[in-house]
C-alpha cells in the first residue's frame, strides 16, 4: 500500500467515500495496534475528504480524553456528559449537528469549527470511545457522512 492516500476533488461526497475506503482497508490490513491504526485512519480521512478537525475521544473514568487526531490542537479532555460527543454516545450512534453554535452544551473546542458529526463506538473489549468530525462550514455533514463513517470504522481493528 502506498502512504499516499488519492481521492480526486472532482468527485461526489458519496464517489469520494467509495474511493477512500479501499485505501484505508488496504492501509490497515494486518494492523492489530488499535491506536496505531487509528493515527493512520484519522490521517486518511482528514486528508481524503477535507475535514477541519478528525479524531477520537476516549471515554475514562467519565471524562472524553483525547486520542489520535488530525488537525488544530483540540480539547484535552471533557466530561463525557457533555457535548455533542456525550449526545452521541447517550444517544447511541452517529448524531450530525449542522451548527454548532445552536447545539446546548457544545463545547468549543475551536472558534472555526462550524458543524459536527460524531460517532460512538463500544469496542467488543468494553473499549468506549467517539470519532469526531468537525468542519469550518454550516450543514456540511449529512447521513451520507453517518453511513460512511459508521461503515469506515468497522476497519478498526476489533
Amino acid at each position: 500500500m502506498s502512504e499516499e492516500i488519492i481521492v480526486p476533488a472532482d468527485l461526489s461526497k458519496s464517489e469520494k467515500y467509495e474511493v477512500l475506503f479501499s485505501q484505508v482497508k488496504a492501509l490497515l490490513e494486518g494492523e492489530t495496534d488499535l491506536i496505531a491504526a487509528m493515527a493512520s485512519f484519522c490521517a486518511a480521512l482528514h486528508h481524503g475528504m477535507g475535514f477541519y478537525w478528525t479524531g477520537f475521544y476516549f471515554v475514562r473514568d467519565e471524562m472524553f480524553v483525547l486520542g489520535p487526531f488530525q488537525g488544530p490542537v483540540a480539547c484535552l479532555r471533557f466530561p463525557v456528559k457533555n457535548g455533542v460527543c456525550g449526545a452521541a454516545l447517550r444517544q447511541g450512534g452517529p448524531l450530525v449537528v449542522p451548527d454548532v453554535d445552536k447545539f446546548p452544551g457544545h463545547i468549543a473546542c475551536s472558534a472555526i469549527s462550524r458543524s459536527e458529526i460524531v460517532v460512538p463506538v463500544v469496542h467488543r473489549e468494553g473499549l468506549t470511545y467517539v470519532f469526531d468530525v468537525d468542519s469550518e462550514k454550516y450543514d456540511f455533514f449529512d447521513e451520507t457522512d453517518a453511513r460512511f463513517l459508521t461503515e469506515f470504522l468497522t476497519l478498526l481493528p476489533a
